[in-house]
């Protein structure tokens, strides 16, 4: 059966598109399986002990799974897309709209980081004496242009990045953990700069946000609310705990968090292409999905049709640029921040829709119909979530005790609930 997320975007999936719980968990799985997870782990393996960095993991996919049922189980019931959950769940058409342009502004800053892997696996193998900033220009280049003229091999590599990063990934498990003597780990000791279980969990919630905030588009197909639970535990098992703990393990043995070294250092040239076919997949869809929500965005703000190519080649740059700067460097800075602007988002849609209730009405008439309600009962802004989700990322960046991610969450739900509660009263 397939699935694509483009369709019935802006409607209700019909009862008949559902699909089976087997279908719609792999398709959630090949989105938790990923380079940059097993880039996480080896981080979290690099500046944490094994124990600090599992707890880590365990506390940053709590959040995960506590975002991902919340809106994954709405998603289901209403068989709706993010875009048009967020509408009716305190946003707005405005609102949705701004929610789209911040997770496109975030597959910029991914496209970024995996050329640079890229072009770092080129010049540690291929071209070692051509200078790092000229290649990456060159390969951002390729890429952009691959994915604005819509080449049809992008497909056919996806399809082979995900099965051949799960074999490398138990080759390198077998080759440097299971079979290697176990005075190899240094399980209490970090090699790198020590890092706080509060922000790793951070870290590892930031990785995958996105991810758990956009649930609904792949929820909406399941058939029930235990195929959504399903979906949510096996990708958190294989992609937080399985690809994440082998990459702390094998950090701890070869003592380095450099993703591109440990793949050549265990697997040679296979590690190679596999962080190339894993980093083909992944910029396929972030330069298409942040193509897609910007010329969205500037559409409802011109009233003008954007070019699809312009845009795809502007971002393209943009992201190449990204990369040259060196995003790579500053990857942890970049997962700390994801972690605090994207869960306040959840926390205002998940108060709305489980608590105040504010759309259940119009949802409920226009369900049984396959209907959605009319565009005239949704807000144009919801200055109550913004307001909140501003909050909510200002406190998860100023207050670092804790868990981050989670207070950020925590403060913009809560804001979002006093403030609607106060905006009732003057009414």
């Amino acid at each position: 059966m397939k699935l694509s997320k483009n369709e019935y975007v802006f409607s209700r999936l019909p009862k008949e598109k559902k699909v089976s719980l087997f279908d719609i968990t792999i398709v959630r799985i090949g989105m938790a399986t990923s380079l940059a997870q097993f880039m996480l782990g080896a981080t979290l393996g690099h500046r944490m002990t094994f124990i600090e960095a599992m707890i880590a993991t365990t506390l940053g996919s709590l959040v995960l799974v506590f975002v991902s049922f919340g809106l994954g189980y709405a998603g289901m019931k209403e068989s709706l897309s993010t875009s048009v959950l967020s509408k009716m769940c305190g946003f707005g058409k405005i609102g949705s709209m701004l929610i789209g342009f911040i997770i496109s502004i975030s597959s910029l800053g991914w496209f970024g980081i995996n050329i640079s892997l890229i072009s770092q696996g080129f010049v540690n193998t291929v071209f070692p004496n051509v200078n790092l900033g000229l290649i990456t220009v060159m390969t951002g280049l390729f890429f952009t242009i691959l994915v604005s003229f819509g080449f049809n091999g992008l497909s056919i590599t996806a399809k082979l990045a995900v099965p051949l990063f799960l074999m490398v990934i138990l080759f390198v498990s077998l080759k440097e953990v299971f079979l290697s003597p176990i005075n190899n780990f240094n399980f209490s000791h970090p090699n790198g700069k020590l890092l706080s279980i509060g922000d790793a969990a951070t870290m590892v919630a930031g990785l995958f946000i996105v991810g758990a905030l956009i649930t609904p588009d792949i929820s909406r197909y399941c058939k029930n609310d235990k195929h959504v639970f399903w979906m949510i535990f096996s990708s958190i098992l294989v992609g937080e705990f399985f690809i994440n703990g082998i990459a702390i393990l094998v950090a701890h043995a070869l003592g380095t968090d450099n993703v591109v070294e440990i793949m050549l250092h265990s697997a040679g040239f296979i590690g190679l292409l596999t962080i190339i076919l894993s980093a083909i997949k992944v910029n396929d869809t972030n330069l298409y999905s942040s193509s897609i929500h910007i010329s969205g965005f500037l559409e409802a703000i011109t009233k003008r049709k954007s070019n699809y190519s312009v845009v795809t080649i502007i971002l393209g740059l943009l992201g190449t640029l990204l990369s040259v700067l060196g995003i790579l460097n500053y990857f942890v800075d970049f997962l700390s921040m994801l972690g605090v602007i994207f869960p306040p988002i959840a926390g205002v849609m998940l108060v709305d829709y489980y608590i105040l209730k504010t759309s259940h009405k119009l949802l409920d008439e226009t369900r049984e119909k396959g209907l959605l309600p009319s565009d005239s009962d949704i807000p144009l802004i919801g200055w109550s979530a913004i307001i909140s989700c501003i909050f909510g990322t200002v406190v998860g960046i100023t207050f670092t005790f804790g868990i981050p991610s989670l207070n950020s969450i925590l403060v913009a739900g809560i804001a979002y609930w006093i403030l609607m509660k106060f905006r009732k009263q003057v009414e």
